[in-house]
This record gives structure tokens, C-alpha cells and sequence, in this order.
């Protein structure tokens, strides 16, 4: 019983060895075709052995598992079924069939009538049935081994048969004296055998016997003790064909056949016992179903096709980590002082080079080729032509030779000066205008705050800012008092006095002159000194407490447009707007809102009037500047919104008393007036290939997807950009990235401030993890729940931020962390501080939503944020500790901080706190008398005043000390903060411990342990 392997070869193709044909090992290759001649003469069939079995397999019927071996003219011409006659040749016709050997006719397929065959064999012993099974095995896929060319005695008795009057098309013919492979089947490693092709294998024996299941990747063993051929050898009969016999335990030839056999009760095969495929679906389903296959794991192969799996793209490692790829960017950043400033390069008419395809400016990433002739645009690959003036010879490594004299070509930042297709209406840009627009109402003339502006501005606006190395600003200023009526004066130079001109009608808002309203303060200083003067004196008897906004906004908007310049609005408002005009504001404090869904609506600005407002100050370049003096509700989250889309600042001074707060307010209204800032500002980020920009968080406005609009852009005023995977990164090239800014500067000039930026690609996750920068990171994460929170209840955007972060460091305990216990926290290096940053960022006072803190007080940090660069948000949200009782005073360095929290402060220490918006100096009960008398000037704890908010200017080293790190730090900040003098143990102190962000918030914030115990909960969620 000799089984052939066989592997389906196309159907008009020649036998190849070792594929379906004549295998290496197996016997002599033969030279006849594999399917015969086409066109060829047909064979005849020999009558069959007289009383010897037969067995006839009709065309079409299921093929078996291990079918017999072919005769030597099984494949014959006159047996062709399927393919074309050979150019030229005959048509092949199948000869008549009539009765061979007193056998029934065949059919024209060579199958004879069912109803006429009849089984002549004699019938078979039960012992020569068992003998011919004992060569099998089939209990697995497993090879056997072949042990010898002998057959065993069982075989060697077995009795001949004849080949069968037809077979159908199922093996290819056998070689003379060939011996007939056997047939392997191969399980692969990962899992059950697959039902599909059946590779060649080894030769195997096979054993008789089924006892019991069939284990499922048990191979094919040859018996022990027994001695196999390679395959079993042909069984010639009477007229020289490999005989075949019938396959005990395989149905009948025909349908329906019978498979018994006349004589005693044979031993059937067990059905259960071969492979079932069934029973390998369900294996399959059982081991591997439900389960998450990733495409980036090599050599991994899915499941079958039947079992339901979950199959996830992960091309790129940061859908894997969850670490977003962003960006922070302060484009107008101050230089410091020991560094060069920016060069600043001029190509004339002809503007800057840039690539024809995607605009990128000439930067040191671009590759010169072609003798220099032409160079590739390392962001979109685009070969471009250089200009004949700006062409060079390039060294021996592809350089230019000019490359260190050109600022573009050699550094990462510097400055094109813009031609005039960069302006608007193809005209050079006018000098911009400062707008001073005063809240003249009963609360502001009462508390002194409008005398104190006025006083102030006369020494301020000879501050203006300028261009550099200019003897003085070309800034034009003018000046608006308003409460429920609007006031522009007339401050010509050739004026005695100025004049007034009132605008009451307020619903439609116009601008009643133009000439003499914004002039150039050194011409027009005296006339603007008289007014100054007159302003606190001509509403000292004001009893009007209401006051307009969006009028005030309209007119200066209208101001700067009829003067077809830039410009900037410093308005003083005191509270929310509720005269009736455009913009009247109700309030809307319902604090019973916090902690519902309706929460978010508390942030959310009003409509209306706003926004367009906000559209048309961008278009006009109108950028707000907003100080509040608010003794109650005044809706921050509405008025504040148009400073915030314009490139403007905010700030707020509760309760305003000029003792307090006046140097407080004076300070950041210095800073404000005197800071480096860009008008008329449109910036684009492009990036190389493989990623691009997507999100923009900041004190931005946009139109559309890509260009960045900003009214006015200071040097304090930062951009985040998100960018996302849209193909995958090279390694080799890296990801480029380039910031270009479009603005006028303070002299009336229009510039293109470049900055670029190269950085490397991993495939490696743990490099990744090595690269994090977590102070860019909080800064990301709290813009996006800042933003995220005026659409999603707080709940959900808190439960964001804690899956964020479980996620990012369950990835990096999975995928790069050495194996150790799951009870054990494991942080990657770069961001073991991330938790502590995120856990400040949840209890910050726009996310922790508590009743007790206002709403106003909530919108307005939350504004604050959203412009913040990365060193002001990293202070913001873990305020620096510093103890000053054991300082070095001969020391230049900056002492430093330690950890934020209770346990660190100790009654005999003084220590200063802050975090860019307040600053404490904590007094503990037993700090030394002489750190008392050096600070206050007084000799015990008892008589320090709390109520002062400055440090006297004592002649002493640790005082002097003490005033300059104070000093220090308000240089660092863009806000100035009042500083607040608080005793151990004293009600203030209260106020103080908000600010220790490790301890457990006064308003339901979790300790900083606590949210690393939680998170560590939550990975170890993700990793089972």
C-alpha cells in the first residue's frame, strides 16, 4: 500500500523534481512529460487480473486523505480531461469504451455504470487486513524516520492487485523501478496544522493499531522493530501496472459506495483518531481567539482565518507609548545678554530663497548639489534652482564655501527682512500705536487707581519700545477715558490744551477724529502731560458706576484701521460690563453648576458681539491688553477671551488698594509697556516628511489649519504645537522641523524670524523613554484639559489625564523595564517626576472644582496657562521652596529649592516660595532673631508686619542677599508678583499651604503619594 506524496502542479506545466513529480532520492527522473504527450496517441487499458479487486474512483468524487499511487498510464492521453490540443495537433477524442475482461463497459470519463460494477475480489482474512494496517500510523504529523529498504514479513505475504480500469486526475505518473515517496505532513511551530499545502517530508512508515484519540501534532512513526523501504515498493501485476488496493476505513468509489468487505468482521479505522479539522478550528479558537495581534512584532503569524482575533496597526512607536509628540515654541524669545542677537539677512527685492514646493526658507538643512547650482529641500525633497546672485562653489564635502558667512546657512535662528509681496497691499507697513483706554468710574476715581495710571504714564511712555540701536520709538500713542460714554482727546503738538471729543451714541461706534489722536509722545509730550493732569480732576466728582466694553474695543479697533496701522490696547476695567450698550454682560457666578455637566458653560465665553469682535480686531492687527481691578464677578471667561485670541495678556488685581497693590500693578504695567513685541504676526510650522502640525494651543487665533494668526506676539508668548504620525520616519534623515514668523517689528519693519529645528528617530522604545522631556510634556498636557474642559465635564477630563499617564508609563513597564515584581512602581529616568507634574496639573484650580474658589479667580489661570512657555509652567504648577535662613551671602548663585511640601519647612527656618503669579515668605515661630532683625528691622517674631508687601532696604549682607534672589526671580517672570509676609501658625498660613502641591489640597486634591499609589493601581490594571 504505497502512498505518494503529492504538491498540485499548474496544469500545463512540466514535472520539476522535487515538486510533485520525481523527487531527488526517489528513483530516475523520466523524460516523459508529466501529463503525456498532448496529441498523442491514446493507451489502452489492460483487462484487470481475473478474482483481484478493483476499485474505480469516479471523476469529481472526494479525493482521499492518502490516495493509492498512480499506474504507469494513468495520466495517458486517452485520460486528459482539462487543456488545449498542442499547436497543430488533433483535437483529442476519447476512444469508445466496451467491456474489458468480461468487465461492465466504462463510461466516457473511463468510469464503468455503478449499477453494473461488482466487487470480484475474493474476500480478504482479518489477519491480512491488520498486516496491511500495520505500516500506519496516523496519529500525528510528526516525520518518521525510514529505517531500512526491507520489507517486513507482514507486507511481503500481501497479495497483488490490479490498477483500477480508470482513476481520475490526481497523481502524477511513477517512474519504472521508481519507488513512490510518502507522504509527510508538517505542523508548524506556532500552533495546529494548517489543511492547505503539505510540504514534501521524509519518508515515514506506517503502523497498524488506532488505540484511543489521536493526539493532534503526534507525527507519523515507524513501528519499532520493523524495517520500511523508502515507501513501499510497487506491486506488479499481470500486465506490469502498480496495483492499488482498498483503503480500509475510506468510503467506497462511488457515492454511496459500500465499504464492506465479504468475509469475517474487519478492524475499522477510528474516525476520531485522524485529524479533524474541526477539532482544529475549535483548538484554534480556544488557544488564540480574542487575543491582540500587533503588526510590528517580526515572524508573528495570526491565527486562522475561522478564529476572531483583534489584529492592531502599530507602525509607529507613538501610538504604542502614548507619549505625544509636541513642540513649545516662544518665536520672539529674548536673546540673553551673553549671547550674539539674531542676524539679520537682506536679499534685497528678491526676498528670501525658498523652495518652490512646500515655501521652506533656506536654512542649514537644505542640501546643495550640482556644483551648487541647485540645492534639495530637506523638507520635501523638491530640487530647486539657485538664484545666479546667491550662487557658490561648493568644497570638497558638498559644502558651500560661503557657508560661515551666512547666518542662514550656519546657525538654527536668525531673520530675513520681508519684501514688499510680504505686506499688506504690497506697501511697507506703518509704525504701530499704543491705545491707553481708561475705565473712568466710581470705583476707579475712588480707589485711586486712574490718578495713579496717569501719574505713571508720564514717566512710562518715555519707555516705549524700539528698534534697536534707534535713539528713540516711533510708537504712536493716544489715550480714551470711558465709562458708559467714551471720551477721545486731541493731543496734537500744536495744541495749548487738549481737547475732548465724547462719543455717547455707543451702539454705533466711530472714531471723531483722526489728526491729533495718535501722535509721537516726544513731539506731543507736554500736550499729553497736561492731560494726564487733567483726568484725575475732571471725573473726581463722577457718580456713574456702570461701564461699556465692547465698545471700547470697537473704538480703538476703528482707530488703528482708519490709521492703517498695528497696534496694541491697554485697557483698565474694574468691572463686568452692565450699561446698555453691545456686550452687556449678566452675571452668570452660579456656583450650584461646579462638579455637574453644566460646569463647562462657566468657562465657556459668550457669543455673540465677542466673537466677531475678536475676528475683526486680528484682521485689523488690534491686539488687547486687559488689566482688572474686580471687587466682584466681572465673567473673565468672556472678557478675557479677546486678549486671549489677539496675542494679549491678562491680569487681574482682586480687591485693588493702591497701599497693596499699587507697585504690584505698576510693575506688570512696566513690564507690559517695555517688553520686545510683533505685530501683524502670522506664523507656520512645516515639518519633513513623515509628520506634520495639527493642533495649536496659545494666545493665537486661526482661520484655518495651518497659518497661525496673531494680532500682536511678545517675547514672553508661547505656541504648542501637536504633531502627528501621518507616515513613517526615517532614522537615517531624522524629522526636520521649521517655525516661521511673519510680523512688523516696533519700527514699522516687515520680518521673518526663523528658527529650525533637527531631531533623531528611534525605532526603540526605551530611547524614546530616554528622550521624554516631561517640563514640555505638563506643558502640552495642561493646554489640552484647559482647552478640552470647555467642551467635557471636569470628571471626564481629569479621568483623561490619569489613563494618559498609566498608559505612557504601563508601556514603558511592558515594553523596556527589566522583569521585577508588579507590586514595584518602575519610572523610566526622563519622566520619574511626570506623576508629581500631573497630579499639580489635577489639582490646579481651573480642574479640581471646588465651590469655594471663584470662578473668575479659575478662568483666569486658566487663561494665564494657555500662553505659557515651558519655565513658567513648570514653576506654575510645582512652585519653587527655597530656604533662606542658611544661605551663603557672599554667594552669586541661586540657592536651592526642595521639595514642596509641609515636611520640609521647620520652625526654625525662613523660606520663599513661588510660582510666577505669588510669592510667600514663610516665617517659622523659631527662626533666629538676627534673620529677623537683618529682614524687618525689628527684634522679635512678634512685631514683624505681615501687612507689608516689600522687604525694607536694610544695609546688611543676608538683606541685601534676600533682595536680590527676590529681584531674580521677577526678572525671570513675565508677571511681577506681590509678596505676601506669613507667620507659622497665623491665618494667612492657610493661603500658603495651597501652594505645597506634595500635601493633599484644602480643596479635595489627592496628596502627591496618594496619586503615585493610584496610578500605580491603574498600570498594573493595564498589565494584567
Amino acid at each position: 500500500m504505497s502512498q505518494q506524496g503529492y504538491v498540485a502542479t499548474p496544469p500545463y506545466s512540466q514535472a520539476q523534481p522535487g515538486i510533485g513529480g520525481y523527487p531527488s532520492g526517489f528513483g530516475s527522473a523520466s523524460s516523459q512529460p508529466l501529463y503525456g504527450h498532448y496529441g498523442g496517441s491514446p493507451q489502452m487499458f489492460a483487462p484487470p487480473q481475473q478474482g483481484v479487486l478493483k476499485q474505480v474512483a469516479s471523476v469529481g468524487s472526494p479525493v482521499s486523505v492518502m490516495p493509492p499511487p498512480p499506474g504507469p498510464n494513468q495520466f495517458s492521453l486517452g485520460n486528459q480531461h482539462n487543456g488545449f490540443t498542442a499547436a497543430g495537433a488533433q483535437p483529442q477524442r476519447f476512444p469508445p469504451t466496451t467491456a474489458v475482461g468480461g468487465q461492465p463497459p466504462l463510461s466516457p470519463y473511463g468510469q464503468p455504470p455503478p449499477t453494473t460494477y461488482q466487487n470480484s475480489a475474493p474476500p480478504l482474512s482479518a489477519q491480512q487486513l491488520t498486516n496491511q494496517m500495520g505500516a500506519m500510523q496516523i496519529s500525528g504529523y510528526g516525520p518518521g524516520a525510514m529505517q531500512g529498504s526491507q520489507l517486513p514479513p507482514s507486507l511481503a505475504a500481501q497479495p497483488s492487485f490490479p490498477p483500477p480500469a480508470s482513476q481520475s486526475m490526481a497523481h502524477p505518473p511513477m517512474p519504472p523501478g521508481s519507488h513512490a515517496p510518502q507522504m509527510t505532513l508538517l505542523s508548524p511551530k506556532i500552533g495546529p496544522p494548517t489543511m492547505g499545502t503539505m510540504p514534501p517530508g521524509p519518508p515515514v512508515g506506517m503502523q497498524s493499531g488506532f488505540p484511543g484519540p489521536n493526539p493532534v501534532n503526534a507525527g507519523f512513526q515507524q513501528p519499532p522493530g520493523q524495517v520500511s523501504p523508502h515507501g513501499f515498493p510497487q506491486q506488479p501485476g499481470p500486465f506490469g501496472g502498480q496495483m492499488t488496493g482498498p483503503q480500509p476505513g475510506f468510503p467506497g468509489a462511488f457515492p454511496g459506495g459500500t465499504t464492506q468487505m465479504a468475509g469475517p468482521q474487519q478492524k475499522k479505522l477510528d474516525p476520531d483518531s485522524i485529524p479533524s479539522i474541526t477539532q482544529v478550528i475549535e483548538d484554534d479558537k480556544v488557544r488564540r481567539g480574542g487575543q491582540t495581534y500587533t503588526t510590528n512584532t517580526r515572524g508573528q503569524v495570526p491565527p486562522l482565518v475561522t478564529t476572531d482575533c483583534l489584529v492592531q496597526d502599530q507602525a509607529d512607536l507613538a501610538k504604542q507609548c502614548h507619549v505625544p509628540l509636541a513642540a513649545v515654541m516662544r518665536p520672539l524669545a529674548t536673546v540673553p545678554q551673553n549671547e550674539t542677537p539674531l542676524y539679520l539677512v537682506n536679499h534685497g527685492e528678491t526676498g528670501p530663497i525658498r523652495c518652490n514646493r512646500c515655501k521652506a526658507y533656506m536654512c542649514p538643512l537644505m542640501q546643495f548639489i550640482d556644483g551648487g547650482r541647485r540645492y534639495q529641500c530637506s523638507f520635501c525633497s523638491c530640487v530647486n534652482e539657485v538664484p545666479p546672485f546667491y550662487f557658490q562653489h561648493l568644497d570638497h564635502v558638498g559644502r558651500r564655501l560661503d557657508y560661515y558667512e551666512r547666518p542662514e546657512l550656519s546657525l538654527g535662528s536668525y531673520e530675513f527682512i520681508a519684501s514688499l509681496e510680504y505686506c499688506k497691499n504690497n506697501r511697507p507697513a506703518n509704525p504701530p500705536a499704543f491705545i491707553f483706554m481708561i475705565d473712568v468710574s466710581y470705583s476707579n476715581i475712588k480707589s485711586g487707581l486712574v490718578k495713579l495710571i496717569c501719574e505713571e504714564l508720564k514717566t512710562l511712555l518715555d519707555k516705549l519700545p524700539r528698534e534697536e540701536q534707534a535713539e528713540k520709538s516711533v510708537i504712536k500713542v493716544g489715550f480714551v477715558t470711558y465709562n458708559t460714554i467714551l471720551h477721545f482727546y486731541n493731543v496734537k503738538s500744536n495744541l495749548a490744551q487738549p481737547q475732548m471729543l465724547v462719543v455717547s451714541d455707543v451702539s454705533e461706534m466711530f472714531v471723531p477724529l483722526l489728526d491729533g489722536f495718535l501722535v509721537d509722545f516726544q513731539e506731543s509730550q507736554s500736550v499729553i502731560n497736561n492731560l494726564l493732569d487733567q483726568i484725575p480732576e475732571m471725573f473726581a466728582d463722577t457718580n456713574e458706576s456702570e461701564t461699556v466694553f465692547a465698545p471700547v474695543i470697537q473704538a480703538g479697533m476703528e482707530a488703528l484701521k482708519a490709521a492703517e496701522c498695528s497696534g496694541k490696547l491697554f485697557i483698565f476695567q474694574s468691572s463686568i460690563p452692565t450699561a446698555e450698550a453691545p456686550g452687556k454682560l449678566k452675571n452668570r457666578d452660579d456656583r450650584k453648576l461646579v462638579n455637574t455637566e453644566k460646569e463647562k458653560i462657566l468657562f465657556q465665553p459668550q457669543k455673540g458681539v465677542y466673537e466677531s469682535l475678536t475676528k475683526e480686531c486680528v484682521a485689523n492687527s488690534c491686539c488687547v491688553d486687559l488689566f482688572l481691578f474686580p471687587s466682584q464677578f466681572v465673567d473673565v471667561a468672556t472678557l478675557g477671551d479677546i486678549p486671549m485670541h489677539t496675542g494679549g495678556a491678562l491680569y487681574k488685581y482682586n480687591n485693588f488698594q493702591i497701599q497693596s497693590d499699587g507697585e504690584h500693578f505698576l510693575k506688570d504695567l512696566r513690564k507690559d509697556v517695555e517688553k520686545k513685541i510683533g505685530f501683524d504676526a502670522i506664523m507656520r510650522v512645516r515639518t519633513s516628511t513623515g509628520f506634520r502640525a495639527t493642533d495649536f494651543f496659545g494666545a493665537i487665533y486661526m482661520n484655518n489649519t495651518t497659518d497661525v494668526e496673531m494680532a500682536a506676539v511678545d517675547c514672553d508668548k508661547a505656541v504648542t504645537v501637536e504633531f502627528k504620525h501621518d507616515d513613517k520616519l526615517s532614522e537615517d534623515t531624522g524629522a526636520l522641523m521649521q517655525c516661521a514668523l511673519l510680523y512688523t517689528t516696533v519700527g514699522g519693519q516687515r520680518r521673518l524670524r526663523i528658527h529650525n529645528l533637527g531631531l533623531n528617530c528611534s525605532s526603540q522604545l526605551a530611547d524614546l523613554y530616554k528622550s521624554c522631556e516631561t517640563d514640555a510634556l505638563i506643558n502640552f498636557f495642561a493646554k489640552t484639559a484647559y482647552r478640552a474642559m470647555l467642551n467635557q465635564p471636569l470628571k471626564t477630563v481629569r479621568e483623561i489625564l490619569v489613563n494618559q499617564t498609566a498608559h505612557m508609563l504601563a508601556c514603558y513597564r511592558k515594553h523596556c523595564a527589566s522583569p521585577s515584581s508588579a507590586s514595584q512602581l518602575i519610572l523610566p529616568d526622563a519622566m520619574k517626576i511626570f506623576p508629581v507634574y500631573m497630579n499639580c496639573l489635577m489639582k490646579s484650580y481651573p480642574l479640581v472644582g471646588s465651590p469655594d474658589i471663584s470662578i473668575d479667580e479659575r478662568a483666569y489661570q486658566r487663561q494665564l496657562v494657555m500662553s505659557m512657555d515651558v519655565a513658567d509652567s513648570q514653576a506654575f504648577f510645582y512652585p519653587r521652596l527655597i530656604p533662606v535662613h542658611n544661605i551663603d551671602v557672599n554667594s552669586d548663585v541661586m540657592p536651592s529649592a526642595v521639595r514642596c511640601s509641609e515636611e520640609r519647612l521647620s520652625e526654625g527656618g525662613i523660606f520663599l516660595l513661588e510660582n510666577g503669579t505669588h510669592m510667600f515668605l514663610w516665617l517659622g515661630l523659631a527662626c533666629p532673631p538676627e534673620a529677623i532683625q537683618s529682614l524687618f528691622n525689628v527684634p522679635s517674631f512678634a512685631h514683624i508686619n505681615t501687612e507689608a508687601t516689600t522687604l525694607l532696604e536694610l544695609d546688611n549682607p543676608y538683606s541685601k542677599k534676600i533682595r536680590s534672589i527676590i529681584d531674580e526671580i521677577h526678572r525671570q517672570r513675565p508677571h511681577s508678583m506681590k509678596l505676601m509676609i506669613v507667620k507659622q501658625k497665623d491665618k494667612p498660613e492657610m493661603i500658603f499651604r495651597q501652594f505645597l502641591v506634595e500635601d493633599k489640597s484644602l480643596y479635595g486634591g489627592a496628596s502627591y503619594m496618594d496619586f503615585l499609589c493610584y496610578v500605580h493601581k491603574e498600570i498594573r490594571q493595564l498589565l494584567t
